[in-house]
């Protein structure tokens, strides 16, 4: 956590990025709490179910899921950002149809 804060605190300083709290802290932490939550009760719900190895799969890809969707509803990543990404400007396209960007 020191070393992120003086990474942050350096990078603000000497490039002036415009680094907002909210944006770089809160809102990744809260798409963390739901991919957790998320991936936590997929594995309980299937665990009975299906065999050991399928079930932490499952629950993996669930969880890389939800947390893609959190980042993209809660609009964590901006338009240059989103395109900057491989494919990028593909996505920003699908999500402005989607009206969500």
């Amino acid at each position: 956590m020191v070393a992120f804060t003086i990474a942050i605190t350096v990078l603000r300083k000497t490039i002036k990025l415009n680094l907002t709290f909210q944006k770089f802290v809160i809102k990744p932490i809260f798409a963390v709490a739901m991919m957790g939550i998320c991936s936590y009760c997929s594995y309980a719900l299937l665990s009975g179910i299906i065999a050991e190895k399928l079930v932490t799969i499952l629950s993996i890809l669930i969880a890389v899921v939800v947390y893609t969707l959190a980042i993209i509803a809660l609009k964590v990543l901006s338009k240059e950002e989103l395109e900057m990404l491989p494919g990028g400007n593909k996505v920003y396209k699908v999500l402005q149809k989607l009206k969500i960007y």
